[in-house]
């Protein structure tokens, strides 16, 4: 199936690494062009050598409020148009809402929260204001149940599973969709070092891998290509909603 993505223009966050890499090699394997975020130069400037000629990169922190503006006018400057985006950061710090500090709050309000929905509002309207496009907001599993010990994150990613829901709302008639993905259990470097954490690795993946019907972890690769079809023309009725990439593991229909 031809998911019409050749030749077209998204920017990614937080896409050195991890689940929004492998959702620009996806992009770029169809024939997208990708600009690609991360706070690291380093890890950007690698990622693009890997990725190849069809991406840009930049480092950038979605803290920052210019930064989405800047990213926009990255595709613009480097491909021409802008088509789309995944906007993904890094998970907030483990602990129960109840233990967490006011300032770790603040910290993760500032960059989980408010930096995903400011990015949401200005990539929006870029792209309201040209043939429309897609975004796609990486969360979590914890946007529909809460996920033991991960307070922050139960308490921000349903937020943006409904900011998402809103906006899609808001900027549909301009031809915009909004997709909030919630992967699961996947090989990441943070679910690495989560799995180190307790002093043996592969006892805690094995462990994780068998409480998935499908009995065992996702790949990086598996969330990146339904993402980048979730942000391609193929998939232009779908707006709205959240999408587990989990292997099942969410209980509720």
């Amino acid at each position: 199936m031809d998911l019409g993505l050749h030749d077209r223009v998204f920017v990614l966050t937080g896409a050195s690494k991890g689940l929004g890499y492998a959702t620009a090699a996806a992009l770029v394997a169809d024939g997208a062009r990708v600009v690609i975020s991360s706070r690291s130069s380093s890890l950007v400037s690698a990622a693009v050598s890997r990725l190849g000629p069809l991406a840009h990169g930049l480092a950038a922190d979605l803290s920052d409020s210019s930064t989405p503006s800047q990213l926009v006018d990255a595709a613009m400057g480097h491909f021409g148009r802008f088509d789309g985006a995944l906007i993904s950061v890094g998970g907030p710090r483990p602990g129960t809402a109840a233990a967490v500090s006011d300032s770790a709050w603040r910290d993760a309000f500032e960059t989980v929260f408010l930096g995903s929905v400011r990015a949401a509002r200005v990539f929006a309207t870029a792209l309201a204001a040209g043939d429309g496009g897609a975004i796609g907001l990486v969360l979590s599993r914890s946007s529909r149940e809460p996920l033991r010990g991960l307070g922050l994150s139960n308490g921000l990613r349903p937020g943006l599973a409904g900011v998402a829901k809103d906006m899609s709302d808001e900027y549909g008639p301009q031809g915009v969709r909004f997709v909030s993905l919630l992967p699961g259990s996947i090989l990441t470097d943070r679910s690495r070092e989560m799995f180190e954490a307790g002093g043996d690795p592969e006892r805690a993946s094995e462990e994780a891998g068998a409480k998935v019907p499908l009995r065992r972890i996702g790949t990086p690769e598996e969330f990146g290509r339904v993402a980048a079809f979730c942000l391609s023309p193929a998939a232009s009725y779908l707006t709205g909603i959240t999408l587990p990439v989990d292997g099942g593991a969410l209980r509720g229909l």
